[in-house]
Formats: structure tokens, C-alpha cells, sequence
């Protein structure tokens, strides 16, 4: 059968390739960023504790934290461009026609797709110059390339994510803001309860106008 019954079509050879990169590189996101963060809290909490308690901090803790916060950073940004998460100034986006805003969004997607790769390779450049002059870290005496060896390779991840939304968008008729993200922007205003009215149980009473003689009575002196 062509379609299952969703209505769904069955993916291609290219999209189950495209899906399966998309598969590991969201596990090597997940790993790095889930390993990247729980070693900068143990190394934080050590540094505290080593000087408070034993008079003596670790002398590479700052070394090691801007280490994990450029690994974060970089491949956090690929992993925020995969769910979607990614900042939109969406004014004029919204207004379009569903055709409109897929066009726009394949445009979008594309262009910053396009500029991340280009990012990517000056940020190579610039980390074959430091692997060039051989600098390395003043405490832990580590090639100091190393330490931003990460930023084009989350410039890679991020543009390979955003080149995926521009073939999702091609495959499928909804409007993809990533690969396996909908733009559903809209449809989170009809999940939300609908606003309290005055004539709902459970609100709280206005002030009572009504004379304590009764309506139409005006009150004894």
C-alpha cells in the first residue's frame, strides 16, 4: 500500500537516510549537552567546596567551565534549531496564507541555513590558526584550539538542521519549523481555556448595589 493508514505517506529511501542522520545527531546532541552540563555543576560544586571547606579551590575550574560553556553553547544551538525553540520574529510571518508561510519559512530556513555553514567555515579558519600557533591554556597546558573546536561544529550541526527543515517542508504539506516540528503557533491559542466569563461558577462576586431594603425602596432614616 502506498499510504498507511494515517493517511501518511511512506518515507522514501532518501528521507529514512535523512531521518537516520537526523537520529544521530540528535543522540550526539543529547549525550554531549546532558554530559557538557552535569560536569559543569560537579565542577562548580567542587571548586565551591574546595575553597570554603578545604582552603584550597581547583586550579583548572575555570578552564574546564569556559571549556563546557562554549560545548554547550555551540551544540545547543543545534539542538534548539532540531526542536524548534529557535527566536522568530513572527509578525509578518503569521499573517500569510498557509502557501505564504511555507514559502517563507523555506526561504528562512535555507538563508540561515546558508550563513551557518558560512560561520562555520571562519570559525575553522580561526581554530586552524590557534592549532597553527600552538597556544595552549595557561593551567591545564591543553591546545587551546581545542576549546573552540566545538563553535564550527555546532555551526555545522545547526545548518544541517536547518537545511532538513527546507527538505521536510518540501515532502510534507505542513508548515515545518524543523524537522520534526510543526509550526503549530496557531493552534496553541485553541488548546488554551477560553477566558472566565462574569456568569461562571466559582468567579468572584461583585460589590452588591442593591439597597438593603430590597430594590426600588429607598432606606428608612
Amino acid at each position: 500500500m502506498a499510504e498507511r493508514r494515517s493517511g501518511q505517506t511512506e518515507p522514501g529511501g532518501a528521507m529514512k537516510a535523512l531521518a537516520a542522520i537526523d537520529r544521530v545527531i540528535a543522540r550526539f546532541e543529547s549525550i554531549v549537552l546532558a554530559y557538557g552540563v552535569i560536569l559543569m555543576a560537579i565542577n562548580s560544586v567542587a571548586n565551591v567546596i574546595g575553597r570554603f571547606l578545604l582552603g584550597q579551590s581547583i586550579y583548572f575550574s575555570q578552564e574546564l567551565n569556559e571549556f563546557l560553556i562554549v560545548l554547550v553553547t555551540f551544540v545547543g544551538l543545534g539542538y534548539a534549531t532540531r526542536q524548534g525553540r529557535h527566536i522568530r520574529m513572527s509578525a509578518f510571518y503569521d499573517q500569510l496564507p498557509d502557501r505564504g508561510r511555507k514559502a517563507l519559512m523555506i526561504l528562512i530556513a535555507a538563508l540561515t541555513g546558508t550563513i551557518m555553514l558560512v560561520l562555520a567555515y571562519y570559525s575553522y579558519l580561526y581554530v586552524d590558526r590557534l592549532a597553527r600557533l600552538g597556544k595552549v591554556t595557561p593551567s591545564l597546558q591543553v591546545p587551546l584550539y581545542l576549546t573552540y573546536l566545538w563553535v564550527p561544529v555546532g555551526f555545522v550541526i545547526t545548518g544541517i538542521q536547518y537545511y532538513l527543515t527546507v527538505v521536510r517542508n518540501f515532502q510534507k504539506h505542513d508548515v515545518y519549523i524543523s524537522f520534526d516540528n510543526i509550526d503549530s503557533y496557531d493552534e496553541v491559542d485553541d488548546l488554551l481555556p477560553p477566558a472566565p466569563r462574569e456568569d461562571m461558577p466559582g468567579e468572584r462576586p461583585g460589590p452588591d448595589l442593591t439597597p438593603p431594603d430590597g430594590p426600588g425602596k429607598e432606606r428608612s432614616p
